[in-house]
């Protein structure tokens, strides 16, 4: 394809936004030698606090903790176990705070630091607090820094990565626009070191992607991310009706003035719960529940509970909570939802009316398999 896929005009959507989350990545503040680069940082910062004194309201979200963490700890490159992962962030997270602390004060904005596990964004309870923690440091004019919560944060319940950390916590705030800096400049419709590649300028929905190999999730050195994973990102803000800029940290300045940089993915949807965002794109089945074709039916046109009664069977090894598909007679997966019943107990659950195991097992026993709450279509 040799020309870029543009739509033109201004982007009035991003010059007019009055929220936005500012998502950076650890390759765009880091040294070749793995260690964060303060004039990178100076600069990220720089745009950001333009845009703040411009009366526009900004959420941060930053990796790095791991990165800052490395030369103390005196390793060379980013380590692969969690442990050491998470020691590393534990080290590095409080000296990256310090130095966006200290470079935001030079311009009199007042930081604060919000680390979130996926339970902050997932359970009612805690999403309440951390939007009303959100809401009050706003109000008071304090820019919040966010990470994942890398110390304690387990292999099983990570974000992934901080590009659908970013979406997610864009949905919490209520932001009018998300803006993922990387160190490329935007979505090319090919491997942008080769001739003959265009950068994609609008994205406004996924027939826009056809025919984009995008790649592969994951990048060497210090990150976690890849275009992948900004692509999902960018899916889960748009189709929250959140528009998105995805370009290089060193465009930031511009595309937070709403200058025709990087790729543009248009709103494609509405707000919807955060979780049932998570569920759908943040997450990995634990196991399967295997429906009959009423189940089927219920689940997908009457968006009904899943009740035992339209269980067959289950694979997997899950627990109550976990995320599961749920797999119609055919071996597809029609939806993914919060299973209330671990994998062990589903074989004497399933084929069975509420009433009956109610009778026979108790009335915790009476409640949905899963609950369309708790229920995302696929």
């Amino acid at each position: 394809m040799s020309e870029d896929r543009r739509t033109g005009g201004a982007r009035t959507e991003v010059a007019g936004a009055r929220r936005i989350v500012v998502k950076v990545g650890s390759s765009s503040l880091t040294t070749a030698a793995g260690g964060i680069d303060p004039e990178r940082l100076h600069r990220l910062v720089d745009a950001v606090a333009a845009v703040h004194r411009g009366g526009t309201e900004v959420v941060l979200v930053s990796s790095g903790a791991i990165a800052a963490g490395l030369a103390p700890l005196g390793l060379k490159r980013r380590p692969k176990g969690l442990a050491a992962q998470q020691a590393a962030a534990s080290v590095g997270q409080g000296l990256l705070v310090a130095q966006y602390t200290a470079a935001l004060a030079a311009h009199a904005i007042t930081t604060g630091q919000v680390l979130l596990t996926v339970d902050d964004v997932t359970r009612r309870s805690h999403y309440r607090n951390a939007h009303q923690t959100f809401a009050k440091l706003l109000e008071l004019g304090v820019l919040p820094i966010v990470n994942e919560n890398d110390t304690v944060a387990t292999q099983e319940i990570r974000f992934g990565d901080n590009d659908r950390l970013a979406a997610l916590v864009a949905h919490l705030v209520h932001a009018d626009l998300l803006v993922l800096l990387s160190d490329v400049d935007g979505l090319y419709d090919g491997n942008p070191a080769l001739p003959g590649t265009s950068l994609v300028t609008d994205v406004r929905t996924d027939d826009d992607l056809a025919g984009i190999e995008i790649g592969s999730p994951g990048a060497a050195g210090v990150g976690t991310g890849g275009m992948v994973t900004k692509v999902e990102a960018a899916r889960i803000a748009t189709g929250a009706g959140i528009p998105v800029v995805l370009t290089s940290a060193p465009n930031a300045a511009a595309a937070l003035g709403g200058a025709d940089v990087g790729t543009l993915f248009h709103a494609t949807g509405r707000r919807r719960p955060t979780r049932l965002l998570w569920l759908r794109h943040a997450t990995d089945a634990k196991g399967s529940l295997h429906l009959d074709a009423g189940a089927v039916r219920a689940v997908l046109g009457r968006r009904a509970s899943l009740l035992a009664a339209g269980v067959t069977g289950a694979s997997g090894a899950f627990h109550a909570g976990d995320p599961v598909d749920l797999v119609g007679p055919d071996g597809a997966a029609v939806a993914r939802g919060l299973v209330n019943f671990d994998a062990e107990e589903i074989p004497r659950l399933a084929g069975r009316s509420s009433g009956d195991l109610a009778a026979e097992l108790g009335a915790e026993y009476e409640r949905e398999v899963v609950h369309r709450d708790d229920l995302v279509l696929l």
